[in-house]
């Protein structure tokens, strides 16, 4: 955790001269003066943090934004702090390696009378969180010119303490000042820390925990995780509005990759255009994809996370495209769409098409506040089963299949789940007890996705052949609302017909 300076390839460096190291630091214009505007997410977290304070009294809490990672030798992936430091602070995208958000226990003091000799904590009131991070380094600081993963030079002007408290409106402090504060008074306020973010830190904080003779166990820390995952499951009305703006762009890229399949087509390696296509869109509109974008042509669609995305577009086949944009606060979009590349479903693939919607919009039906969360998947499993049985491919009957002990048989051609929950995290809230998630009850303000799909692989002999290696998902964002739930990426269409129809006016076909 020090801040200092660490040259990463020195047998590459020109060393600097004297005279540079005298020179550069001269003749600069001031930084700004005036403070930056309070960042738009920053608004939403003093009332998270204060749930999170009255979940955790008297306990020191420590939730790390993580760290930068190499992508190869000396270059690094793009930043993205972990999902509960966003959530705490507002800092999204590109924002802030290395830092570290801390609350700290506030006690009500005890009486002088009553008082112990040591000074006695008595009662835990509230929280007062303190941000550490790394601020801009001064102009005569090596960092400045010479620190190619921090320094101004190299990767652009970092905030001040006073920049980022008025972004954030958290009190902030220099990172360096950070294992001191981890470990005052270790002994007598226990800490819980977000591990598997930042190695360092976790490590720091478990030697001084060691040092002070505390007795913890790991647990407490998993716990920790658990609670900041359950903490996300109902959404507030800004990530409700985040949510839909990911929607909404993610509804763009869509078009513009529809409006380039021909490209797609002629150039080959078309599922990749079509991935190139939708990540343009998603960096201009948002931050980036949510996640690594899924464009499988052909019986590709039946290989569930198909991410290698090289095949070619053929004219004639299906492409299923499971894609969503990250906007600046880190909300994403997941939205999948299985389109025909000429724009005209074939008999066959209408027929695998229409019983996903079928399958889709019962599982829409059932997601409803006091519902169970398995509730939307076992409609929509139900729906999908029922078509596989009247087509003649399901061994045994509906009932027998969908038996969890003893059946099970229907899952060779669906074998996900319907839903999962979404917000920061693609797969949001991933730390959330059973009970919670997959076995709790649907509120109003939870987000999830409901996205049925029936895969039929091309080598499948238990498959009539005119259906082999057509695979089909159809995947949308739904928020429940107080009587039923909407739709956030209701700006695409999944009736067959409305998609023929708007395919036709992407692709300029008349005839549509």
């Amino acid at each position: 955790m020090k801040d200092t300076l660490q040259p990463r390839l020195p047998n590459r460096q020109t060393p600097f001269s004297d005279a540079f190291v005298a020179f550069i630091p001269t003749d600069w214009a001031p930084y700004p003066a005036d403070l930056p505007a309070r960042l738009p997410a920053a608004e939403h977290t003093a009332d998270r943090r204060d749930a999170l304070s009255a979940a955790c009294p008297g306990e020191r809490l420590v939730v790390p934004a993580g760290v930068l990672k190499v992508r190869s030798n000396d270059t690094d992936y793009p930043f993205r702090p972990h999902s509960a430091f966003a959530y705490l602070t507002g800092l999204g995208a590109d924002r802030e390696p290395d830092a570290v958000l801390v609350l700290d226990p506030r006690f009500t003091e005890s009486d002088a009378d009553a008082a112990d000799p040591e000074g006695a904590l008595v009662e835990p009131d509230g929280h007062e969180a303190t941000l550490y991070f790394k601020p801009r380094a001064p102009r005569t600081d090596p960092e400045f010119y010479a620190d190619a993963r921090y320094g101004e030079m190299w990767v652009g002007q970092r905030e001040s303490l006073a920049e980022m408290e008025a972004m954030t409106g958290l009190p902030c402090r220099a990172l360096s000042d950070l294992p001191s504060a981890l470990s005052a008074d270790l002994d007598r306020v226990p800490a819980r820390i977000v591990r598997d973010v930042d190695d360092r830190l976790t490590t720091l904080l478990d030697e001084l925990r060691r040092t002070h003779e505390v007795d913890f166990d790991a647990c407490v820390d998993e716990e920790f995780a658990t609670l900041l995952s359950e903490m996300r499951l109902i959404k507030d009305d800004f990530e409700i509005e985040q949510l839909q703006e990911a929607c909404d762009a993610t509804a763009v890229g869509f078009e513009a990759v529809v409006r380039d399949f021909p490209a797609a087509v002629a150039n080959g390696r078309g599922e990749r255009w079509c991935e190139g296509v939708f990540a343009l869109h998603a960096r201009h509109r948002g931050n980036d994809v949510g996640y690594g974008s899924i464009c499988a042509a052909g019986d590709h669609a039946n290989t569930l996370h198909w991410i290698r995305n090289d095949g070619d577009l053929v004219d004639g086949d299906l492409i299923l495209m499971d894609m969503g944009v990250e906007v600046d606060s880190l909300y994403t979009a997941d939205v999948t769409r299985t389109l025909p590349v000429n724009g005209r479903f074939t008999p066959a693939q209408r027929q695998v098409y229409e019983a996903v919607l079928a399958a889709q919009k019962a599982g829409m039906d059932a997601a409803r506040p006091g519902a169970t969360f398995k509730a939307v998947h076992e409609a929509a499993i139900r729906v999908v089963a029922e078509h596989l049985a009247a087509w003649g491919i399901l061994p045994v009957g509906v009932d027998e299949s969908l038996d969890q002990v003893e059946g099970g048989q229907h899952r060779r051609w669906m074998l996900h789940g319907t839903s999962h929950h979404l917000g920061l995290d693609v797969h949001d809230c991933a730390q959330a007890r059973a009970e919670f998630y997959r076995e709790g009850t649907l509120r109003p303000g939870m987000v999830i996705t409901v996205e049925p799909g029936i895969y039929f692989k091309s080598t499948d002999l238990l498959v009539p052949e005119e259906l082999r290696g057509i695979g089909v998902r159809i995947e949308d964002d739904i928020v429940i609302t107080d009587d039923g739930c909407r739709i956030l990426s209701d700006k695409l269409p999944r009736e067959a017909d409305e998609v023929e129809a708007w395919m036709a006016g992407l692709l300029g076909n008349s005839e549509g």
